[in-house]
């Protein structure tokens, strides 16, 4: 795993050590690179290296934040400490962000121990105090952490944009820091890296429907294949936005609690949308559009469950159980009756 350098990295002198400070204002490249994150860019490379740093002007009585090596969780943290004085210890979640990385055990209590150790921040600190996010919560037992290090846990807000707040209020979260939200925006910041997962899918499919589209009783056509086969493709290309933007954007107003049910729903307005504008043909071609449409859209949408709030893995284990089988065999009908009308 490579990790990122930091722009604007200086250092201060401390007990007799020097510590890498950090700017609590993001540069240009920073910007860019959460940018190519949330396009998929990059993502299994996007690190900063673990360790202790420096934000503003700290001393001995400095609070120190705990954050995973994933830059963009490193960076959501430093850009809201702008005018405190702080330490940010930097766990070593492989690449990983807080909630992912707490789940898996990375951001957990055996690495807070060991880095404690690893960077003497006992030597660094008057007091023993840890602020840690709440979403790591899960993989830490704070009575673990105080006998392993001497260091104290208080879990601050699930957002850092709230950590000025928190502070400000001597540590103290209100009702709404501890609430997970998931609004119309978060979903929306989500939806480039899912549209770009499976672009690859859907230009390959694209590309195959295209070229088919030439196919006929009467042979093979290249005419028939620009006229049918650009239609094609837009279908193929509505039925995945539909599933990766329809679906994940309106997610608590489309109908149904399973992810793939609203998925469905989504493409099922894709597909009305696309007869409306009489680009499904007639007959055999319409019913497989239906099909088609409505079963990519439906396991699109089901594969957001990993970027939401709103499912556990035993759910979504159970949901796939009944939805994967049922979308299989919808594109299977529809891709026969698609294939049936080119020679009707």
């Amino acid at each position: 795993m490579k990790t990122q350098r930091i722009r604007n990295l200086s250092f201060i002198e401390h007990s007799g050590r020097k510590i890498p400070k950090v700017p609590a204002q993001l540069h240009l490249s920073d910007w860019i690179g959460t940018a190519k994150v949330r396009c998929g860019i990059g993502r299994m490379n996007y690190a900063v290296d673990p360790g202790l740093y420096a934000v503003g002007d700290p001393d001995g009585d400095s609070p120190v934040f705990v954050s995973a090596n994933y830059k963009l969780s490193f960076d959501a943290l430093r850009k809201e400490l702008g005018g405190l004085d702080g330490w940010i210890l930097v766990l070593d979640t492989k690449g990983v962000n807080v909630w992912c990385s707490a789940g898996k055990g990375t951001f957990g209590t055996d690495e807070i121990v060991n880095r404690v150790g690893i960077v003497g921040l006992e030597t660094i600190v008057n007091h023993r105090r840890l602020i840690l996010p709440q979403l790591g919560a899960v993989g830490v037992a704070a009575h673990k952490v105080k006998s392993g290090c001497g260091f104290s846990v208080v879990y601050g807000p699930i957002r850092a944009c709230d950590i000025v707040a928190f502070m400000q209020a001597g540590m103290k979260a209100t009702d709404q820091m501890r609430q997970v939200r998931f609004s119309f925006y978060d979903r929306l910041v989500l939806l480039p890296v899912e549209f770009v997962a499976g672009a690859k899918y859907v230009l390959f499919a694209m590309a195959l429907f295209f070229i088919m589209s030439g196919i006929s009783a009467r042979g093979y056509s290249s005419g028939l294949a620009l006229h049918d086969g650009v239609r094609s493709m837009f279908n193929l290309f509505a039925a995945y936005a539909g599933g990766a933007g329809i679906g994940p954007l309106f997610l608590p107003w489309l109908p149904g609690r399973s992810f793939s049910f609203k998925g469905l729903m989504a493409g099922l307005l894709v597909g009305s949308v696309l007869a409306l504008l009489g680009l499904v043909g007639s007959g055999a071609e319409k019913v497989a559009w239906l099909f088609l449409v409505a079963a990519i859209a439906s396991f699109v949408t089901m594969n957001f469950t990993g970027a939401s709030t709103y499912t556990s893995l035993s759910g979504v284990k159970k949901e796939m159980r009944v939805a994967v089988p049922l979308q299989i065999a919808a594109a299977a009908l529809g891709l026969g009756l698609w294939i049936i009308g080119r020679f009707v």
